[in-house]
């Protein structure tokens, strides 16, 4: 940056060089892997546990018998499994991000 600037010459705005725009970027990347592998288990985790009473209503009960065909049984596992992934992944990543946040970068 230019010397004109009211800026100090170490302060955070000053080190942005291209290695620790490089480090951002990889903890970036870190941080979104960790939320799709947690948001995914918890999908599979709701999926399976919204499956089983769901198919067991619909083969026990007259009214879900009469009521719920393939589709909304299928609509309601995959909304279930979805808000589920989108919940925790979301969770995850700010979880992270702040516990990065909180990490002072190391000056050489």
């Amino acid at each position: 940056m230019a010397k004109g600037n009211n800026v100090a010459p170490h302060s955070p705005l000053e080190r942005s060089t291209l290695a620790s725009l490089d480090h951002k970027l990889a903890m970036a990347k870190r941080c979104s892997h960790e939320g799709v592998m947690a948001g995914a288990k918890a999908a599979i985790a709701a999926g399976v546990a919204t499956a089983i009473p769901t198919l067991a209503s619909v083969r026990m009960l007259p009214w879900a018998k009469a009521n719920l065909n393939h589709t909304a049984q299928a609509l309601i596992i995959s909304t279930v499994a979805g808000a589920a992934y989108f919940i925790v992944a979301d969770k995850t990543v700010l979880a992270t991000a702040r516990k990065n946040s909180f990490k002072q970068p190391t000056n050489p």
